[in-house]
Parts: structure tokens; sequence; C-alpha cells
């Protein structure tokens, strides 16, 4: 019999525990390693059986246990101390107060956040991303407010059966019994939010928040009694249902979204955002809610949408058109009715997410609409979306396009191991594993050896413990094989994420012989730890995961393969740290960043990866290996088959060979020193403290400047920028380069030499302080393209008889060799992000 909910009853405290309260409900508990310990000390056996969860805990232990701890003034002045500590951390000032201009308040948004297994609220890497930035926002003190929904089942939990097939559960969450309290008004009854549907039927969502540090998180939760049974299942489960859920779950989780931060504000005082961050397309109808508030206060829709672009960043993770959200055009127009909107006209809003497909309605395509600033999530991720979405800006170079690049960063106090955190604490004098001299002759190579060895026994303690309830629930009896599973000193690869079918996660059975070989070999025998997730819907991706598992079950292998189930947050804390080698081999350029690497190397483990994502740009040759990667025209066979065999031919020959070959004291010298330099040199650049920096100095801080210009004097700016952006998308095309002239070249010039470059152009109709007039100028491939482009602004200088304007200036010439250029026009305002943005370019022709 299945319960269809659950209630919790919470523990009441002995009163010199009290304080326990604040530090269990504060999700700091999750990467604060004091806090951490203190509530270890409480119950090991509790801790580990509730899942890391101290408002759980709390409840397991007792009243007898309570009273215990009560009578402990030792224990008690721990508990006054962390919560003194916490005090300190919530109101000194951080980093971010130490900026002029910055933003008071940021709205980040996103369909899900992974901030610890005790709240399960994520899927996988975007989710724990955005749960990172949150935590990353609380420790440099930026003022950020998370909104999300409130998945009443979670995404789900996965066991593997005998036969090795991925089976889906979705245990009901009672939200009561999570690190949450319901945001209330003075009347106590609970804050809601309210979206009107098709049908003349209400969405109703309750709104809980969650404190992360500093910070809080907004949920919204559709499981009340306002709503019938249907509405109240539209947030039960994370992706999950069909287009329409789907599309109801992203209009609750933008528009409701916008609305409950409107009401926290009111309840509580805090400031209204200034900014708003779009973490992937799932939130886009935020900004279709913000334009209808405008609206409402007495802009129209060309002025609002100005304001809100202004004010918007938009974050894109997808580095396949197969990842966008995408609805019926139709589905889309049924929902977007005056009710829900009021003021906005439905087909501005369909066309802001047009593509190709005119039936269909592309969440991507809204995201770039509706934000001024856009970025990708790695270098090659930003190079990966200026093609993907280059149709958006016509006649610009890729290089051009208006999507710049923020590598993601992982929050290093959470995912790297207490083990190596006390070795910093204790040699280095810091628990901060970022921000220490990994050279340092403190550390000596037998601790730092030692060290690694024991995350090493702590995972293979945790694999084989995993392995037999594994067996216990298949099976009812443990084999006896499993008392061998893995080895502490054996070379442990490490490869865990989702199990689309692009990350490739059998590429490691390409050759069966090959890999048992490695895997047995009597003197450098390898390891493998693997865990992975494949979406309820995707049989292609479970049919992997069962491969895999059954390879794993063969008597040869089983003591040097094992897949885990069910990985989460819990999981990953250890195995990260744990493992020796990270494996990442997916599809060249298909992995948009790829943070599992890096949360790993915070742990001093070397990555061994194709060169995508994050390694691309930091792989440095001393840090890991890189994969090479066939063609990415190749076929897909062959294109396995080599990448395959590279990644044999690079454990057999370089990584196992440095891991096995050990010095007088029995140490592998050369593999600890790529452990030092991987410390030394990652952490700091891999750190969500950095990215999170990056994000502030280029586009939140820009963005709030841009907002605060467009609705200053009642939106004036924004008006006049939204008449000026008609008449320019109304005129441009009349925009004609006549003539180029260029004088200095009839003798071949020298380098410091300087040419003049006169243009005549007709602006039909614009005026000259509308646009910018630039040589474009660079080096020239055998195809007659240009390369290595720099720009030169050219100056209005005077009118011509047959109405054209002429436009010129002195270039100098700095560099010798063969170059050409052009002339071409933009248009110019200082209200625009990038000359792109507005897609509207005229060339002289050749």
């Amino acid at each position: 019999m299945r319960a269809i909910r659950k209630f919790t009853v919470r523990t009441s405290l002995p009163e010199r525990l009290r304080r326990l309260d604040a530090l269990a409900s504060n999700l700091r508990w999750s990467w604060h390693e004091p806090t951490r310990e203190l509530f270890r000390e409480i119950s090991l056996e509790g801790w580990r059986a509730t899942g890391h969860d101290p408002v759980q805990l709390l409840g397991w232990v007792g009243t007898d246990r309570l009273e215990e701890l009560a009578a402990d003034d030792a224990f008690v002045a721990r508990v006054e101390s962390l919560a003194d500590d916490l005090d300190d951390y919530l109101s000194q000032a951080r980093w971010y107060q130490s900026l002029h201009g910055a933003p008071e308040s940021i709205a980040y948004f996103s369909p899900e956040f992974g901030i610890t297994s005790a709240l399960p609220q994520y899927s996988g890497g975007l989710g724990i991303l955005a749960g990172d930035h949150l935590k990353a926002a609380s420790d440099l003190g930026v003022p950020i407010v998370g909104v999300g929904l409130f998945y009443q089942a979670g995404y789900f939990k996965q066991a593997i059966s005998r036969e090795g097939w991925q089976q889906e559960s979705y245990p009901v969450l009672d939200p009561d019994g999570l690190p949450l309290t319901i945001l209330r008004r003075p009347d106590g009854t609970h804050a809601t939010v309210s979206l009107a549907l098709p049908g003349s039927r209400t969405l109703h969502a309750r709104i809980w928040q969650a404190t992360i540090g500093r910070v809080p998180l907004l949920l919204l939760d559709t499981n009340i009694h306002e709503n019938d049974a249907e509405l109240r299942a539209v947030a039960e489960r994370l992706y999950g249902g069909s287009g329409e859920l789907r599309l109801q779950q992203e209009l609750l989780l933008g528009i409701g979204g916008v609305r409950a931060l409107a009401v926290y504000s009111e309840l509580t005082g805090a400031p209204t955002p200034s900014v708003f961050h779009s973490n992937e397309g799932h939130a886009g109808f935020l900004g279709i809610e913000r334009i209808s508030q405008l609206i409402a206060a007495g802009l129209d829709f060309d002025a609002a949408l100005q304001v809100v672009r202004a004010g918007t960043v938009f974050t894109t993770h997808t580095p396949v058109p197969a990842g966008i959200d995408r609805f019926d055009v139709e589905l889309v127009r049924r929902h977007l009715t005056g009710d829900l909107v009021p003021g906005v006209d439905v087909d501005r809003v369909l066309a802001l997410g047009r593509e190709d497909d005119p039936g269909i309605f592309n969440m991507a395509q809204l995201g770039f609409s509706l934000a001024q600033r856009a970025n990708g999530v790695s270098q090659l991720h930003g190079k990966v979306s200026r093609r993907m979405f280059a149709s958006r800006w016509p006649g610009f170079e890729t290089s051009e396009v208006p999507i710049t690049s923020v590598t993601n960063g992982v929050h290093a106090p959470t995912w790297t191991s207490p083990i190596l955190k006390h070795l910093a604490e204790r040699e280095l004098g810091t628990l901060d594993t970022t921000k220490c001299d990994w050279g340092s002759d403190a550390v000596s190579d037998e601790t730092l050896w030692s060290v690694r060895r024991e995350m090493r026994a702590a995972l293979v303690a945790e694999a084989r413990e995993r392995t037999r309830a594994k067996h216990r629930r298949n099976e009812g009896v443990e084999p006896a094989w499993i008392e061998g599973l893995l080895d502490p000193d054996v070379l442990t690869i490490g490869f865990a994420r989702r199990v689309p079918t692009y990350k490739r996660l059998t590429l490691m059975l390409h050759d069966r012989d090959r890999l048992r070989a490695l895997l047995t070999h009597p003197e450098r025998p390898v390891q493998l730890v693997i865990a992975g997730k494949s979406h309820p819907a995707d049989e292609a991706g479970k049919a992997l995961i069962q491969e895999l598992v059954r390879f794993s079950q063969e008597p040869d292998v089983r003591g040097r393969i094992v897949f885990l189930e069910n990985y989460d947050i819990s999981m990953a804390k250890s195995l990260y740290p744990g493992c020796d080698v990270w494996l990442n081999n997916p599809l060249r350029p298909l992995e948009a960043c790829g943070t599992s690497g890096m949360k790993a190397a915070l742990n001093g483990s070397l990555n061994l990866s194709i060169l995508d994502g994050w390694w691309e740009e930091y792989f440095d040759g001393k840090n890991g290996w890189a994969i090479p990667s066939a063609n990415e025209h190749m076929d897909a066979a062959e294109r396995d088959a080599f990448e395959a065999t590279a990644l044999y031919e690079i454990i057999e020959h370089q990584v196992a060979p440095r891991f096995y070959e050990r010095d007088e004291r029995g140490l592998p010298t050369a593999w600890i020193a790529s452990i030092r330099h991987t410390l030394a040199s990652l952490s700091p650049e891999l750190s969500a403290e950095r990215m999170l920096a990056e994000y502030v100095d280029r586009l939140y801080a820009p963005a709030a400047r841009a907002a605060a210009v467009a609705g200053e004097d009642g939106a004036r700016a924004a008006r006049e920028f939204a008449a000026w952006t008609g008449r320019m998308r109304d005129a441009f095309g009349q925009v004609d380069v006549r003539h180029v002239e260029v004088e200095g070249v009839d003798v071949p010039p020298t380098v410091g030499d300087a040419v003049r470059v006169r243009a005549y152009v007709d602006l039909g109709g614009l005026e000259p302080s509308d646009v910018k007039v630039e040589v474009v100028a660079g080096t020239v491939t055998e195809e007659g393209d240009l390369r290595h482009e720099r720009r030169f602004e050219l100056e209005a200088a005077g009118a011509e008889d047959d109405g054209a304007l002429r436009f010129e200036s002195a270039i100098e010439l700095r560099l010798a060799g063969t170059f050409g250029y052009t002339v071409r026009v933009v248009p110019k305002h200082p209200m625009l992000a990038s000359d792109a943005e507005l897609g509207l370019v005229a060339y002289a022709k050749g």
C-alpha cells in the first residue's frame, strides 16, 4: 500500500540546544565542514540513515539523546560557537559589498537547484550548477534571490534490477520535513501566486523558502487544496509529463516566479531585483510577465520589451537543437491569454519565440529575444552557441554573434573532500583549498599520497556497501565476492553523469577484450567506478546502462568494475575524491561544460577527457590527458572505434605506468607532482567564486546599469530606444555603400604608413548619428575571406551632390603582409550592447 502523502512531526529541542534549529535550517551546513561535523557527532548512524539531513536527524535521534547532549557543556559550547559564526557570516560585509554601483538585487531563475541530497530538487548538471551559483553568491555576498519550482516527487530514485535495467521510483516528499519554511502573510496564511489557465481554470502555488547561507531560494508548490487534483500535479515531477504539462511548469516558473518575487519583496521588505537571470530557456516567460507589468504601468509593448531586455541575462547550456524546449505554437497561443498576461499581444510573444518551423515556439529563441546579454558555459560552448544561433544575426561573422561565454565553476567547499580540507587546515593553515600553496614542502609527498589513498579507500568501502544493498534488495543475499570488490591500492577511474547517447557511457566497452586486459593486468590493474541516470523516457540510454551493468557482472571482471545505482549529490561527494582519474568521453563538441571533472580536479584527481567543454581551455599537458578526437564528420562507428582505441592506448601506456611507477619509498613521484599541479593551478580557476565574479563584472553590473538608464524618468530612454529601433528596422534596408576609395596604395605602403579610406553611403533617410561606418580589415584566405579582422570607424565628412554621405579616416598600417578590407554600416546607439544586436548590417559590394 502506497502513501499518498507524508507529514513530519519535528522534534522539540531542549532550551540549551535551541540554536541547533538555526544551524539545521540554514543550508550553509551543506558546505560548512565544522557544522557538518557537529551533526555527525550527534549520531553518525543517524546522519547516514537520514541521508545527511540535519532536520531529519534531530527527529531520528530522539529526546533522550538530545537531553544527553544538552547536559554536555562542551557540546553546548560548540553549538553556541557555530551559531555565532553563522550569525557573523550572515551579517558581515563580503566581497560584493566592496563594489560600487553593483545591482542591489538579482533574481536567478532555474528549473532545478542541486543544493544537497536532503533537498532533492535536481536531476543533473544544470541543477548542480544552479546550486553552486547560489552557494558562491552567499560566500561572496552577492544579493541573489533564487526562483524555482518545488517538485513533490523530485526527479526519480534509480534502482538497477537483476537484469541490469534501470527502474524509477518517485518517493513522496513532505516539504514540512525538508529544510524549508513557508512564506506567510501577516494573518498566518500561506502566500500564494495564481496563474489563469485555459478553460477558466486557475493554477495556484504557495511559496516555500530555502535559506542557502545569505541567499533565499523561493520554490513554487502546486500541491495545495486550492487546486484540483490535476493542477496539484503540475509541479509533481521534474522534467516529467506531456508537452502541455511542461509548458504549464515553465509558465509557472517564469510568470509565477516573477509574481512570487513581488510577494516576497512585499512581505519581507527585500529590494525588487533590477537584474533577472534565466538559467536556460525554461524560465523564459519571466520576461513576458515583466512586459505585462510594465504595460500596466503605462508603457507600450516595444518600450516594455526594451526595459526587460536591458536587465535580463540568458545563459544557454544547450549544444544541440534537440536539447531545446519547443512547444506547439497553438498550445502556447491557448495559454498566453489576456487573463494570464494582461495587455500583452500574444502574436508579439509568438514572434519572439519564432524559429524556422512556423508551427513551433522555441524557448531558446525566446530567451535571446528577451535578454540583451547572453552567454554559453565554456569558451568552446560559446563558439558552438554562436554557430548554432547565428541565423538570428544574419550578415555578421560567427565571431560577432552576441553570445559570450562564462565558463562554469564549482563550489569548492561543497565538493572538496573533508579529508583534503583537514590536510589543508592542518598543514597549510586554512580550510580553503583553492587558496593553498600546494607546492609547499609543508605537505610532504608521503602525506599527500596517504590522503589520496584514504579518499580512495572511502570510495571502495562505499561502493561495497551500496553493492551489498542492491543485492540484498534484488536477491535477498550478499554474494561473498563483494568483499573483494575494488581495491584501495589499485588505479581507480571514475565515470559518472547523465546518460544521453552523446556522452557515450559504453565507449569503454568498444573492445571488451582490450578493456578486460586493462582491468585484470597482473602488474598494473585498473578499476572502474561508474554511475549515472538515464531520463525515464530514454529507452536508448537505459539500454546503455544495462549493457554496462551486464559486463560488470561477468565473473572475471566484477571485482574491477562496478556500476553504482542512484547517482546523486551524496554519492558524488565520495566518488569524485576517491578516483585517481576522471574519465569523460562525449562526442565533441556536444559537452557544454562538464563540471564533474572540475569537482574531481578539486580533490587532486587527474582528468582523462575528450577536449570538450571546460577541458579544452584548461588542459595543459600536466593535469591529465587529452583523448584525441576524430573528425566530427567521420562515420559514427569509425569515430567510436578511433577514440576508444586512443582511450585504451592512453590508459595502458601513459596513465597506468605513471600511477604504478614508484620510488624507493613506494611513492609515485611523477603522479604526485601532477596532483600538486592540478590542485595549485585548477582549484582557483574552477571555483564557482571565479565564475560568479565574472557574471557580476561582465553581465550583472552592465545589465543593472542598462536597466537603470532604460527605466529612469518614466522609461523615457526605453521609449526613445524602442522608437529608434523601429525606425532602424524600417529604413535600414535602404542603406547602400555606393563606393569606396583608398588613397596611399598606388605605391606599396610600408609599416607605419597611413592610408585614407573614403566610403560614400546612401543612408536611405537615416541620420549619420544613427550608424557606424567602418572598415573591416584583416588577412585574406585563399578563398578571399577575412581573418584576424580589425575594425576602424570612419567619420562623417560631408554630403555629395548625389545625396550620398562621405565617411573617411586615415588608418595606420601596423603589420606587414597581404591584407584585404571591406566597408560596412551597422546601427549605432548608446543603448545597444553589441553591433550585431539588431541583426542589421550593410556591406560594400565588391
